[in-house]
Formats: C-alpha cells, structure tokens, sequence
C-alpha cells in the first residue's frame, strides 16, 4: 500500500516528482528515444542505505516553451516501485502522454533504504536538508540532468509533484528548495511538521499558519524564490487514508509562504466530478490550484490510459494532463511566457459594413490568432478573425453604435493580450434611442442575480442580454430584472438596451455578476457516538473522526462530545461555521 508507517500501521502512497518544460519554436534540440531507459545507477545515500536507482524518459518531440525542455521526478509511493507503478510499461502513473505533448524529460527513481519499513519517501523527516537523506539525493538528480547539455533542460521550468507521503516529500522539497522547484503538484500530501501517526487526521492546533511557518524556516535563505513558485493541490473525496482536510491547508500554507493578498476565483468543475478553485494573487497571477476530486479514493489520479491498480486510478481525472498544463500556463519564471501585444486596433464603416483593423506583435514568435469582440445591435464573437502582424475583416451589421475589443493570442505559449479598446463607432443612421445608464448587479444567491438600470428617455421597455445573448422574450417595462435559472458559483456578463417606437438602442457598458455557492453552513453538537450514527463522523479504531476532514473527535462514546460544522456536502469540520 503507498504510504505506511510501522508507527501507526496506516498506509499512504507515496512521492511523486514532476518537473515539465515547453517553448515556442526556437532551434531544434536533440531528441531522445521516446522510450522509457533502462534501469539506472545513480547515487549513493549514506544515510537510507543503498543507491538511488530508477529510469527517465527523453522524448522525441520537440519542447514548447523557450526552446528548452521541463524536468519531470516522478517518486512512487510506499509498497510501490518506479518499474511496477510509474513508469508507463503498464500503464503506470500515465506520464508518457503529457511528456510528449510538451517535450519534457521525466524520471522515475526508486526510493532508498526502506524508510517506515515500507519503502517509502521521507516526508515526515525532522531535519530536512539539501545535503544528506532523499531530499539530497533526489536534488543532486536534478542537478545531474540540468547539467547534462544533451537533455537542454531548462532551470525555469523544474516542477515536484507527489502522492501522499510522496506528495508530504513534494511539499517539503518545495519548501526546502523555492529556488529549484518553478512549481509543486501535491497529492493527499501531510504538510512538513507533521508525523507518521497523524496521516490520517490533522493534529490538535496545527493549522495552515503552522505548516507555512515550517515551510519557510525549510526554505531559509531561498525565501525570495517563493515569489515566482506556484502550486497544485489534489485530493480524493473519499480518501481516508490521508485527511482529506490537509489538502486545502497545504493550499493556504504555500499562499502563507508566498505572501501577500490572494483572491479566490470561481470553482471549475471537474470532467470526471469535483472541482477546481484557484487563488490569483495581487498582481492577478494564479499561484495555486486546489483539486478535490469526488468519488476518488487514496490513489495517484492517472487518467484514462494509466493502471488501475495499486493506489493508481484510471477512472478519474487524468492529473499528469492537468499540472502539467497548470504549470505551463502559469510559470512566472520563463521569460517568453510574454503575452502578445496589441499595438493598434480600430473600425472603419461602409454602408452596413464595418471593417475592424489590428496590428500586434508577439516576442515569443508569431501572434496565431485574433478575436474581435463586438458589442451593439449584431453582436459579434469571433475567435479566428486573423493570423500575424496585422489583419482587418469586415463584418455586416444591423444599424446603431458598437464598441468592441480586439485580443491577441500565442498558441505555443497559451497567452493572450491585453484587450485593444475599439472607440465607439456607427453603422447607419443614429437611432433615437440610448441604452439605459447606471446598469448594476443587486442581490444575488445561488440561481439567481438581480439588476437594475435607470430609465432612458423615450423607452417603452428594455430587453436584457446574458453573455451576450437575448434572455427577454418580450421587453420588460421596469428598470429592473432578475435573472433566474443560473449555475451556482459562476459569473455572467449582462448588458440592457432599450425598446421604443424607433426601434431598439445599442447595448449598455457589460457589467458581471457571480452567483453564490448556494451551501450554508451549519453546526451540531452531540455526543461522539451520535455524530458517528447521524452520518457526520465515521468510527476508526474506537475513535470518531470527522467525515471529509477526519479530524480526531475522541472516543466513540456518548461520554465525548463535539461541535461539527458542515462547510460543504459531506464535508465537517470539529467546531462553529467559519
């Protein structure tokens, strides 16, 4: 089983180092196999025992980012080995693909020693550093292929990634070398500070502030290089092996060792069930990506392709493909990760046709796309409207004013510009009516957003658009609406005109709305015993733990009493509503 200590006879699986790389077309470098080595010899360890042995993977294809290729250090769990579990001879971890897709070099090393009589990865080490145990030897790894001038690795795109006790050691690695790892991936992974026999609940007054605080006292003199890291977060809904409660932590303790203010974004939902929330911090850039994947037990979430088997899971989602593109479109170490820029844009009107022109220019290589975006009484959403260092495509419109943008993008690097503002232009004769003013968002909830406008002059009702679209059958006569039948957690564009004996006005300035969760917390008291039986907490070992967190109540008695708090669905937490 991945992750097992001889302390608490519990199990969790183990490490899993990734590092992934991708540049835009630049000079060709030397391709590798496309096929997984032959097992290799690569350093002693002085302190587990026995050598650091395992395999790499060179891919054939070309990198995507920079013209350097990514490092990826895949560690396997307790019980688990590189050749058995990782690497992709049987579908294993499901590296392979993602490493094609962006050129990168993996590597697959076994652990040393037979740390917590279980082969596994030292997480829970009280004395983590850079220069003895497997922290040392899987950085001087590292070091052995960037090194290497044939893998032309670049040293900006260095990523960890791990499951369980290897996604314990992913965090600490993280913590202890900021200025090696451009990113992390955690995995059902105990934060540094804590031990063996506390997998699977979170000890009593260790919070997220104390995991951060251990993170940057490992980092010391790195600190700095927490600025530009960024990090993934995963776990599975029913994994009761490692408390799921340390996911979300690990989270907020790397926002902690990072600094500053962070603004949580709308959950995304997950293909395979669950969801995806993201934190940008002041300066609008993702730092970090928190995972919680329903249905999916203790395992490393392989995808379709992967085994399914021995704490691997090929029927959710497929987390080499995700992190991957996570740290590809985030990495805030590679230079050419520079947006394209839009440098001039503007519209130009014959008769019913207006001719949108734009120029721009991109660093990393050529600008592959245009999008112009157009807002009055033909709306126009167009993603392809060119390629290059300039186009102007013309569009036939209803009569009325139109604003618009245009945005540039880099397919190779995933980036795109800054929106280039068209002035307002008109097609036609100028209608009499003008869109209402003062459009504003009201209450909102889970379903539903209200708005309300201020009244134009000579309007007999007024319709409303939703991203673009009409969602009034028939003009409404208030200056107010609400719109109903929405997806909870989840922003919409809205824009009004107004309906009169002319016609209809072009469409008011976009203003967004987000609607709720939707979920209100609640807390109960009740005995240990009664919380277990009512479905809130589960018994393990004669203790109650909390369902979803597992956090230890006590004994599973009538005589211990606690408060849970529901924050989501079949999820408490010990204590009030937060």
């Amino acid at each position: 089983m991945p992750f097992s200590s001889k302390h608490s006879g519990r199990h969790c699986a183990g490490a899993f180092l990734l590092l992934s790389a991708l540049a835009p077309a630049h000079a060709q470098v030397q391709a590798g196999s496309g096929a997984w080595s032959a097992q290799q010899t690569w350093d002693a360890d002085s302190v587990n025992g026995g050598s650091l042995t395992g395999f790499f993977y060179w891919p054939s294809t070309q990198p995507v980012l920079g013209g350097k290729r990514a490092l990826v250090l895949a560690l396997h769990g307790c019980t688990q080995t590189a050749s058995a579990d990782v690497i992709d001879t049987g579908g294993g971890f499901n590296w392979k693909a993602a490493a094609d897709q962006y050129g990168a070099v993996v590597l697959a090393p076994n652990a040393t020693g037979n740390v917590y009589s279980n082969h596994c990865w030292d997480y829970a080490s009280t004395s983590h550093n850079r220069s003895s145990g497997h922290d040392a030897v899987l950085i001087k790894l590292i070091n052995r292929f960037l090194a290497d001038p044939k893998y032309a690795i670049d040293p900006n795109q260095v990523y960890v990634a791990g499951l369980s006790s290897g996604g314990g050691e992913t965090m600490a690695l993280g913590c202890l070398a900021p200025d090696i790892f451009a990113g992390v991936g955690i995995n059902a992974g105990p934060p540094p500070g804590t031990t063996t026999a506390q997998i699977g609940f979170v000890p009593s007054g260790f919070t997220a502030t104390s995991a951060a605080n251990k993170c940057k006292s490992l980092a010391g003199s790195h600190l700095a290089s927490f600025a530009t890291q960024i990090a993934g977060v995963v776990w599975g809904s029913t994994d009761y092996t490692v408390a799921q409660a340390y996911g979300p932590m690990d989270a907020a303790a790397m926002r902690l060792a990072y600094g500053g203010s962070f603004t949580q974004q709308a959950a995304v939902p997950v293909a395979t069930g669950g969801s995806d929330i993201r934190y940008k911090d002041a300066n609008g850039k993702v730092r970090t990506s928190e995972m919680s994947i329903s249905g999916m037990a203790h395992a490393w979430p392989a995808g379709a392709g992967g085994q399914n088997t021995n704490y691997v899971d090929a029927s959710h989602v497929n987390y080499p493909a995700f992190i991957m593109d996570f740290w590809f479109k985030n990495n805030l170490r590679v230079a050419t990760l520079a947006a394209p820029t839009v440098t001039a844009c503007n519209a130009s009107v014959a008769g019913t046709t207006a001719t949108i022109s734009a120029s721009g220019t991109d660093s990393a290589g050529t600008i592959t796309g245009y999008a112009v975006v157009l807002s009055g009484p033909s709306a126009v959403n167009d993603p392809a409207a060119g390629a290059g260092a300039s186009f102007s495509k013309g569009y036939a419109l209803a009569n009325g004013y139109y604003t618009g943008t245009v945005t540039a993008t880099d397919s190779g690097t995933a980036q795109t510009s800054a929106p280039c503002a068209i002035a307002q232009f008109l097609v036609g004769t100028a209608p009499a009516l003008q869109p209402p003013a003062g459009l504003a968002v009201g209450v909102v909830s889970a379903s539903s957003i209200a708005l309300n406008w201020s009244a134009a002059a000579n309007a007999s009702g007024y319709n409303v658009y939703r991203n673009g679209s009409k969602v009034t059958a028939t003009p409404v006569a208030a200056t107010a609406y609400t719109a109903g039948a929405l997806a909870a957690a989840t922003s919409y564009n809205f824009q009004v005109s107004s309906v009169g004996a002319t016609g209809e006005s072009a469409l008011s300035a976009v203003v967004t709305g987000t609607t709720s969760s939707g979920f209100v917390c609640s807390a109960t008291s009740a005995s240990n015993y009664a919380h277990v039986q009512a479905g809130r907490a589960h018994d393990s070992g004669g203790y109650a733990l909390a369902n979803g967190s597992n956090q230890n109540m006590g004994l599973d008695n009538t005589f211990y009493t606690a408060t849970l708090a529901q924050t989501a669905a079949g999820y408490y937490i010990v204590g009030n509503c937060p």
